[in-house]
């Protein structure tokens, strides 16, 4: 991504505990802790203007961050991206996916398509990997939406014209979050378009992102 985005803006990967170089960390089940966690440790970055880019759970991450920090603060991203993620008011009843037998768990992830088939096949690698998507699943599906004012910031939402896990309704339901101007995109693809039409979708961030650099200067 980096290598295709305005030069004058750095790409922060944003690592959660438990995975990557905090492994030894211990994994947040709940998205309140999970934020809380992010929000101490994104703070000392918050001196430059920033904006937020989250795709399917991110978009609710990046969400609840943005608020989070608006109260805790007096902080807003100059913009934020969600993808591939209904409008937090919009989640409807959602199957315990991180309680199932691993057996049944281990199907359900075969089945959406978003692990790789050398992880899967891989009874070494499903052993460290399972704990983490089960904390993401569980982060994810005990989520409780809350209402609170809308955000001073736009807000930009894509999604994926074939993704099964949501629709166009229900992402554009995304700019009642905002009173600063809101846009949808859809784009090719299924839930995971975010790499399949990954071009189309870093071309777009790219005219966004130049735009709002050369307002921050």
């Amino acid at each position: 991504w980096p290598q295709s985005l305005p030069a004058s803006v750095e790409v922060a990967m944003v690592q959660f505990p438990g995975r990557g170089n905090r492994f030894s960390e211990p994994l947040i089940t709940t998205l309140p802790d999970l934020v809380r966690t992010l929000a101490q440790g994104l703070r000392p970055y918050f001196d430059k203007p920033f904006v937020f880019f989250g795709h399917s759970m991110g978009a609710l991450l990046s969400f609840e961050l943005t608020r989070y920090i608006r109260k805790e603060f007096g902080l807003l991203p100059m913009h934020l991206f969600v993808s591939g993620r209904v409008a937090p008011h919009k989640v409807g009843l959602r199957r315990a996916l991180h309680v199932l037998p691993e057996t049944e768990f281990l199907e359900e992830l075969r089945s959406l398509n978003g692990t790789p088939k050398e992880v899967l096949d891989s009874p070494e690698l499903l052993q460290l990997v399972i704990p983490v998507l089960r904390a993401d699943f569980a982060v994810n599906e005990t989520y409780a939406y809350l209402p609170e004012r809308p955000l001073d910031c736009p807000i930009t939402a894509f999604g994926g014209l074939q993704d099964d896990s949501t629709n166009r309704e229900r992402i554009e339901a995304w700019q009642e979050h905002t009173t600063a101007g809101f846009d949808l995109r859809m784009l090719p693809g299924d839930h995971f378009y975010i790499n399949s039409a990954q071009e189309l979708l870093l071309g777009s961030l790219y005219k966004d992102l130049e735009k709002l650099a050369s307002e921050a200067t």
